[in-house]
Order: C-alpha cells, then sequence, then structure tokens
C-alpha cells in the first residue's frame, strides 16, 4: 500500500497499536508509512460534538504578533479566546486563572470536551481562558484560512514555539488589564495541548505556576521511544478484546489487496465501504480504516461519548461484536466494515462517507507535522498491522511534494527536550502533571513514571485519550474519580505553596 499521507492528532492531534505478518506489496509497491493518525472523521460531525455541555463564556479577540522572534513588520492576526469570570475571586484576592493550551483545532470544540477545568474552577474562585492555537478555528493569519494556508511562506508561523509565545503575550496582557499580575496562572491541556502545556511550564516558568498536562506524548520524537509503540498499543487494545477481532483486522489487509488486484475491485470496495465517490486507491481505504482503529483506541471510554464521534461506552469491545458475530455467510471485508461503523456511524444517519471531511479545522496538522512535530510511527509485525518500518526519506518526499518543505526530525527535542529529557526534567523543572491511560496508544509516549516530588505521573490501566480531562458523569468509575480528585489535590498543592511565598515575603 503507498506511501502514507502526513496527518493527524490527534493531536492533534496527535497522539497506539497492533500485529501482522509478513508485508505484502499493495498497489504500488510499497506500504504506507504509519504517522500520525489521519485526521478522517465522518461527515456526521460537522457540527459541535452532540451533547457536549454547553459552559458559558465570552468571546474575545487580541492583536497578536505573527513573529514574536524577529522583528519583520509582519501583519498581526486575531488571536480568538474564551474567557469565564463568573466564579473568579478577582484581583485583590489574587484569584487564580486556570488556562487551556488550545491545540490543533477549533477552541470551541476543545472547550465543550474538557470539562475538568469547568467543574473544578469555582471551588478555586478561578477565571476560565481558552485561547485558540494560531491557524485553526477562527485565529488565522492573513485575514481567511485560504490565505493563511495558501503555501509554505504563509503557514511558516504555525509553529509550537509561536503558539506558545502567543499564550505567554495573551496571559500577560489579560493580567495586566485585569490587575491580576499578582493572580497565579495554572496551565491545562490535553494530548497536544498537553504537550504545549508541559513545554510551556518549562519555557516560561515565570508565566505559570504548574502545568496538567493529560495524554500528552512529548517523549514520541526521533528514537526516545520505539516508533511501533503507539500501533503496538492500539493492536493490543483489540487484542485484549477478542483475538478472533483482532485476527480478522490482521487478514483483512491481504483481503483489500485481493480485490483490488480484481478488474472492479475498487468499485466492489467502495460500495462495501458506502464511500460518496469511488476509491481512488486502496490506500485511501486503509487511511480511513487506520483512522478509526487509532481513534476507537484513543477513545476507548467507559461510558458513551460523542469527543470525535458519537460512539458507545467501551466502544472497542463494540466494533469487535460486530466483526465477531456477523451472520454465517457475511465477507470479510463486510464484517470489517459493520465494525467500524461503531466509530464512523454509530447513530445509524450517514449514507455515505467523505475521505477529506475535516469537521474540527486540524488540517493544519499535517502542516505541523511535515516540519517539526514529526512522529516516527511504524508497524511491528507483531500488530494487526501490516509490517512496516518507519522510514524517514519517505516522509521527507512527502513533505517536499505536498509543502515543498523539509522536516526537522530533531527539532522538538533541541528545543524542548528528548533524550535525557527525564533528568532535565528533575533538575530543572517542577509542577507539573503528567496524566495517562494505558488504554491510550499515545501513553507510550508520555511520561509514565514520576520524576521528582512535584513532577508527578498518574497512571490509569483503565484509561483512555485524556479521559480525565472530560467533563464527570454518573458513570465514572471509581479509579476515574479518584484520579480527578488526586490532580485537584495536586494543583490545590501548587495555589497553596504559592500563596504561601507571598505572604512570607509579605511579612519580611
Amino acid at each position: 500500500m503507498a506511501d502514507f499521507p502526513v496527518a493527524i492528532l490527534s493531536l492533534l492531534i496527535s497522539i497506539a497499536l497492533l500485529s501482522l505478518s509478513l508485508p505484502t506489496l499493495g498497489s504500488s509497491g510499497l506500504y504506507r508509512s504509519p504517522k500520525f493518525p489521519s485526521r478522517f472523521l465522518g461527515k456526521f460531525s460537522r457540527s459541535n460534538p452532540l451533547g457536549a455541555p454547553l459552559y458559558p463564556y465570552k468571546i474575545r479577540y487580541l492583536d497578536q504578533d505573527l513573529d514574536h522572534f524577529s522583528f519583520s513588520g509582519l501583519p498581526k492576526f486575531r488571536q480568538r479566546y474564551l474567557i469565564n469570570t463568573q466564579h473568579w475571586a478577582g484581583p485583590h484576592q489574587q484569584g487564580p486563572i486556570f488556562v487551556y493550551c488550545g491545540n490543533e483545532g477549533d477552541i470551541e470544540w476543545f472547550a465543550a470536551n474538557t470539562g475538568f477545568i469547568w467543574e473544578v474552577a469555582p471551588r478555586f474562585r478561578a477565571m476560565i481562558v481558552f485561547p485558540e492555537h494560531r491557524y485553526y478555528g477562527e485565529s488565522m493569519p492573513y485575514g481567511s484560512r485560504e490565505e493563511a494556508y495558501k503555501n509554505a511562506t504563509t503557514l511558516a508561523h504555525l509553529t509550537a514555539e509561536q503558539a506558545l509565545a502567543d499564550f505567554a503575550v495573551l496571559i500577560t496582557d489579560l493580567k495586566r488589564n485585569s490587575s491580576a499580575q499578582a493572580s497565579p496562572v495554572v496551565l491545562f491541556g490535553g494530548s497536544y495541548g498537553g504537550m504545549l502545556a508541559a513545554w510551556m511550564r518549562l519555557k516560561y516558568p515565570h508565566i505559570a505556576v504548574g502545568a496538567f498536562a493529560s495524554s500528552a506524548p512529548i517523549l514520541q520524537f526521533e528514537d526516545v521511544v520505539p516508533p511501533e509503540t503507539f500501533y503496538d498499543i492500539v493492536s493490543n487494545d483489540f487484542r485484549r478484546e477478542s483475538v478472533s477481532c483482532f485476527n480478522a483486522i490482521r487478514d483483512s489487509w491481504n483481503a483489500i489487496e485481493s480485490e483490488v488486484q480484481k478488474a472492479n475491485g475498487l468499485s466492489y470496495l467502495t460500495e462495501t465501504f458506502r464511500f460518496c465517490r469511488k476509491l481512488e486507491s486502496a490506500d485511501d481505504l486503509s487511511d480511513w480504516l487506520y483512522s478509526a482503529y487509532s481513534y476507537l483506541a484513543m477513545a476507548d471510554y467507559p461510558y458513551p461519548a460523542d469527543f470525535l464521534m458519537p460512539m458507545p461506552g467501551n466502544p472497542i469491545k463494540e466494533v469487535c461484536r460486530k466483526i465477531d458475530n456477523s451472520p454465517d455467510g457475511t465477507s470479510l471485508l463486510q464484517r470489517i466494515f459493520e465494525g467500524v461503523s461503531v466509530y464512523y456511524n454509530y447513530t445509524g444517519t450517514v449514507e455515505c462517507f467523505d475521505l477529506d471531511d475535516d469537521p474540527h479545522g486540524m488540517n493544519g496538522w499535517d502542516w505541523q507535522a511535515c516540519t517539526e512535530m514529526l512522529m516516527p510511527l511504524s508497524f511491528s509485525n507483531i500488530s494487526m498491522f501490516p509490517a512496516y518500518d518507519y522510514n524517514y526519506t519517505a516522509e521527507e518526499e512527502r513533505c517536499l511534494e505536498s509543502f515543498h518543505v523539509k522536516p526537522r526530525p530533531t527539532w522538538i527535542t533541541t528545543e524542548f527536550g528528548g533524550h535525557g529529557f527525564k533528568q532535565a526534567l528533575k533538575t530543572f523543572g517542577s509542577n507539573i502533571i503528567f496524566s495517562n491511560g494505558l488504554l491510550d496508544p499515545w501513553s507510550g509516549g508520555g511520561v509514565l513514571e514520576d520524576i521528582s516530588e512535584t513532577i508527578v505521573a498518574l497512571v490509569t490501566e483503565k484509561g483512555a485519550h485524556h479521559l480525565d480531562l472530560r467533563p464527570s458523569t454518573s458513570e465514572d468509575p471509581d479509579w476515574l474519580v479518584e484520579q480527578r480528585a488526586a490532580e485537584e489535590k495536586l494543583i490545590k498543592g501548587w495555589l497553596d505553596e504559592y500563596f504561601e511565598r507571598k505572604r512570607s515575603v509579605f511579612d519580611m
């Protein structure tokens, strides 16, 4: 199957793994290289997620420099941010400010799905701020998405460093205009947003007293972790539910290849998987399936949710039930379709599927994944995917073809750390929570053990992608309730320490 296009993440991106045997050649003689899972999302989720809680906020804008690190005179752009001061104690009581580091999508989408902040902020009498990441949602340089995404020159300032500088400027400006210079700031983020929160705590320690980074794969760069880790976790999530389901998915890739060799194979696959337009290659179908399996693993929540798509609780269990319990005589590929429909069409309202839907405005990640956010991923021969070794040369060629730009695979580890990152954190860092659920494929690139007394790893066996940041429900298992309580206690400790230091200085 041909070379994998660069995409997601995600984060976000973005942001788990499987099994197979010896590779067989695809229609172009090459396997697609796994990468940040494709952001193919079904047509159904064009709007905000169904059933998402509605939280009160005001929408504001701040004019930001396009390039914070030069004096080139480039035009400014309007950064959107959401703000809620309903429970804020105010500047005179040094009420804290909770800031969510916006990631690769529309900020209102993330605000609707980050219930933890909304639920704990009143107990801390905190202001809530959700700044949007540049080049996503409405925060478009050059006046429009079309102009901002026009070419490599207009996209050049879509980087994590520039986004962090945006957040720093916004927080500083907001505190100044609110006379709240003494109010402590706590950063939050999930997935790529969690990476930004952790990095910002390290890069701008004077801006925030602590950071809560949920499902943040900050080690998923270069060879800090094995490249097969992500898809091995995806695969293991399916295998733990059903070995026969795992085997069916593993066998499906050869079944797809067999169909492609037939005269009307692409037409058959188009009809079987109900695409709105005829498939141009088997690669498009493979991307679509890779995405579904990856997202199912990421969002394998214990209760129904609609963060990415409307899905039942424990969706992988439901996928495998569909695959394993199909009526006698059902073809393998039809069983696979019934299974992935749990992700793409659980509501049963989608008549056909588009391959190019991007309902949450995340495809700027393609650029980020082609420049600095290069996360090597591969398929191992024990996963449920066709075995594939990571190929940087193929990745570079795709990026040159797509954007006329060469990736910088070592830049993130140079800028933020990678090898020896834990020792650096222990020596120079403090007040960071790294939370990960081991069902989440991105947990393999996360921090899974305590670094110090103040840099803490909270790891849950049955947690999925930043599940702890999601709104609480009556169906939350006890371990999740306990995890959130531990996170809240740690945040309280940071703030108590901050106020104690302020009092000590005042009493001197």
